[in-house]
């Protein structure tokens, strides 16, 4: 007997479940989602009480110039280096929040078999809940610089930015160099925002596609140490997370970026393409 597809019911759309915004709005009144961003907002106010107890960075190396030193140069300067003193690790935790606790959590509140059963297709849900992560990744990301910004201007003025390597930029070219460099640290850590989505589509426990995809980043930061890896480092993600300092130069330097974005993104499609593949076949109980 051939089998026959049962049709669908009036007025059904695939496309039309599970809208973005009502994925958005449950993310947004989740208790986590208040705590990163009240731990982001407060970072750099946390940073202006240290170097206000701690006293000029900058009398602590003489001679030496770098971002911890020139850090109360001005608001634009605090901006900096609050972003790269969070970079390598702090924002790595709400990108594997937002995406890590996405299926993973549906699944442990046995929520999931009934969200697939409205009828949510799979491929639906995986793209609204990628998205809607990927967007509050996105927003935290961008959260600290700006806050940071209006902070350190604030407290340091409004001035150019001094840079490294000597020289500086007018206050208006900082602003756009700026957000040069949070847009790379949000492409560079699209590998742990991958990671964590297909870890999330592979266990149960929220925690553990989580802190799989921290402790794995974290991983790839301690290979990265490692010279005597030589030219295999830079197939590391983590080698190229740093790349945005070029950036904070007299002249712009695109080539290490490039490359770093080429490196991440490369891996976060091979990684959402697992994720989609494994769920598409996965047999949903929870």
């Amino acid at each position: 007997m051939t089998a026959t597809t049962p049709a669908a019911a009036p007025g059904y759309r695939a496309r039309r479940t599970l809208p973005l915004r009502v994925e958005a709005r449950r993310q947004l009144r989740r208790r986590r989602t208040l705590v990163i961003g009240a731990i982001l907002a407060l970072l750099p106010f946390v940073l202006v009480a240290a170097f206000a107890i701690g006293g000029d960075p900058g009398t602590r190396s003489p001679g030496r110039i770098s971002l911890m030193t020139t850090a109360t140069a001005s608001g634009a300067n605090f901006a900096a280096t609050a972003l790269f003193v969070s970079a390598g690790f702090l924002l790595v935790v709400p990108v594997a929040l937002f995406c890590g606790d996405t299926v993973a959590s549906e699944a442990s509140w046995s929520s999931l078999r009934y969200l697939l059963a409205a009828p949510v297709p799979r491929a639906r849900l995986l793209l609204s809940k990628l998205t809607v992560g990927l967007v509050f990744s996105a927003a935290a990301m961008l959260l600290l610089p700006v806050v940071a910004l209006a902070v350190g201007t604030a407290a340091y003025g409004w001035g150019p930015l001094q840079l490294p390597t000597g020289g500086a930029l007018a206050p208006g070219d900082a602003v756009l160099r700026l957000a040069v460099v949070t847009g790379y640290v949000f492409v560079s850590q699209l590998v742990t925002a991958a990671l964590a989505f297909w870890l999330s589509t592979v266990t149960d426990a929220p925690l553990g596609a989580v802190g799989g995809a921290v402790g794995l980043t974290i991983v790839g930061n301690v290979l990265d140490q490692v010279t005597a890896l030589g030219d295999w480092r830079a197939v590391l993600p983590a080698h190229w997370q740093f790349s945005w300092a070029d950036a904070l130069q007299p002249q712009l330097e695109w080539t290490g970026m490039l490359q770093g974005a080429s490196v991440s993104v490369s891996y976060a499609l091979v990684l959402t393409a697992l994720a989609f593949r494994g769920f598409a076949r996965k047999d949903v109980v929870s």
